[in-house]
């Protein structure tokens, strides 16, 4: 027998599944708390005359901040790269870039034009990132505006009106008006558990009635919320057609359109100028020559005293002995490597999984979209391309570069396909919102973050459940954040407890440096 819902029980479910996104949460031993928007201060010993070695593995956001910060401080900092660049997953494709995915190696073909660049991994710069946004002032990197959410950008979704797409603006407006209708309705004493005060019931219905636009009555009867069909300017403007409630609720749209910019996503957000990798640009303007590129680290062995490294550069193996490691290398390559660690730690090393992301993107033969009156933004769609992001930069421009598909959690499904097969697909899906997309774009490039060099994966997941981290995890991650002998410490943001961000990477790293300040300071006491 199916059983029927009650209205409080539906009001109380649309509390819990459209209500502000978690908040965000990292270890007390991080001491992360973003919502303070002040970067946190370093307070490191400078060595004098004393001399430590430190060895960093991999030239990612971590790896480079903390060449950085001890390099400020006297250390001697060798930077072990194993790519033919730095920046990890903070990866930028312009015009002749290698995008160097194992069996499928692609050079970009985008025109040779300061604007045309396509960010692979991170793209995005919450404004409460303060420690990121702090570097980003230090090393003189130029920011603008991100445009994440744009209301006249698209929602499409083939169970809703036939597939036809509709305006963010248009599915917004008319969802909270039918569900403030609903509200409206159910405010009455006699039906609350709990009942209001009289000015108390008068002041709710006052705002759930400005946030539906409700009509006399409390209907909901459309809104001007959505523009105009036309007019509203020079004569008066005639009211949208309202998209009915069961229409809406035919698609599986209402949970992304709503809670899409919460959390992390909510404040302003920021990108570099020119490329999310000028931010790898500014650190290795202060540490580049501290750089080995192509140089593929093959053991580590820690000492009481100090750490081994072994690494392949040029065809000829080397070796590089060091006071202090930090290791930003994934955790599921880093593995794989000759070394003598416990096998508790080995096991929290291979605990960590990753995440599946994946992207496309295409060179746009003209700016279509800003002749809908889309500057910047992300269309969504029910398929497994997505997304499609409108560059906020180039406005005007004769062409630009949009992300044609981004999946971050189940990207193994074009990961595992031809390009063809990828491009295809995408071509298709975003021609269910841009009827001529196929004639509009050209010059396609895909990136699988599980087939990428040097990385085959994304962001780290330490968490197997919704419901929160287990106790073996919390075991698990405190075994691998303490360093090895007080010597090897491996940092990035798969060493925080919100990975997938530039600012975790950051944190991690700090977090390792004031660990080993605290064990350098006894040791010159």
């Amino acid at each position: 027998m199916t059983r029927l819902v009650t209205r409080r029980e539906f009001l109380n479910l649309l509390g819990t599944t459209g209500g502000t996104a978690a908040a965000l949460k990292a270890g007390t031993a991080l001491g992360l708390l973003p919502a303070t928007g002040t970067a946190k201060a370093l307070d490191l010993l400078a060595l004098g005359s004393n001399n430590k070695k430190v060895a960093v593995l991999g030239g990612g956001l971590s790896g480079l901040t903390v060449a950085h910060e001890l390099g400020k401080r006297g250390y001697d900092v060798t930077i072990l790269e194993a790519s033919h660049r730095c920046g990890g997953r903070i990866m930028t494709v312009r015009h002749g870039d290698l995008i160097d995915e194992i069996g499928n190696r692609q050079y970009c073909e985008f025109d040779d034009e300061p604007h045309m660049y396509f960010n692979a991994g991170a793209a995005r710069i919450p404004s409460l990132h303060s420690n990121l946004l702090a570097y980003c002032k230090e090393l003189e990197i130029e920011l603008e505006v991100f445009v994440g959410e744009n209301n006249n950008a698209y929602l499409q979704d083939d169970a809703m009106l036939g597939g036809k797409p509709v305006r963010a603006n248009d599915y917004k407006t008319n969802i909270r008006g039918f569900l403030s209708e609903m509200l409206a309705k159910s405010m009455s004493e006699q039906q609350m558990d709990e009942p209001f005060t009289e000015s108390e019931a008068e002041s709710l219905l006052s705002i759930i009635r400005s946030f539906g636009d409700l009509s006399e009555g409390d209907l909901y009867q459309g809104s001007f919320r959505t523009g105009y069909k036309s007019g509203g300017f020079l004569t008066h403007g005639v009211q949208h057609d309202m998209i009915a409630f069961r229409d809406l609720l035919a698609g599986q749209m209402g949970r992304r359109a709503l809670s899409a910019y919460e959390g992390d996503y909510g404040p302003c957000l920021l990108q570099p100028t020119g490329g999310m990798d000028n931010i790898i640009a500014g650190f290795l303007r202060k540490v580049g020559e501290r750089v080995k590129y192509r140089a593929m680290v093959a053991a580590i062995q820690v000492r009481d005293d100090g750490v081994e490294i072994a690494y392949d550069q040029d065809d000829v193996r080397h070796k590089l002995d060091v006071d202090y490691c930090f290791n930003c290398i994934p955790t599921h390559l880093t593995v794989g490597l000759d070394h003598n660690f416990s096998g508790d730690y080995v096991k929290a090393l291979k605990y960590v999984k990753r995440g599946q992301a994946y992207k496309a993107a295409f060179q746009a033969k003209e700016r279509f979209w800003e002749k809908e009156a889309i500057y910047g933004g992300i269309s969504r769609m029910n398929n497994r391309s997505s997304e499609i992001w409108y560059p906020p930069h180039g406005i005007h421009k004769d062409k630009g570069v949009i992300l044609a598909a981004y999946d971050f959690g189940g990207g193994m499904y074009h990961t595992m396909m031809s390009q063809e097969e990828r491009v295809e697909a995408h071509l298709s899906d975003g021609e269910k919102i841009h009827p001529d997309y196929r004639n509009l774009v050209e010059k396609p490039i895909t990136i699988a973050w599980h087939r990428m060099n040097h990385m085959l994966g994304c962001a780290a997941r330490w968490r197997t459940s919704f419901r929160g981290w287990t106790a073996e995890e919390e075991e698990l991650y405190h075994t691998l954040q303490a360093p090895v002998n007080g010597r090897h410490y491996v940092i990035g943001d798969q060493m925080t407890m919100h990975s997938a961000w530039m600012e975790s990477a950051i944190l991690s790293a700090h977090w390792a440096m004031e660990d080993l300040d605290q064990r350098v300071r006894a040791e010159l006491a």
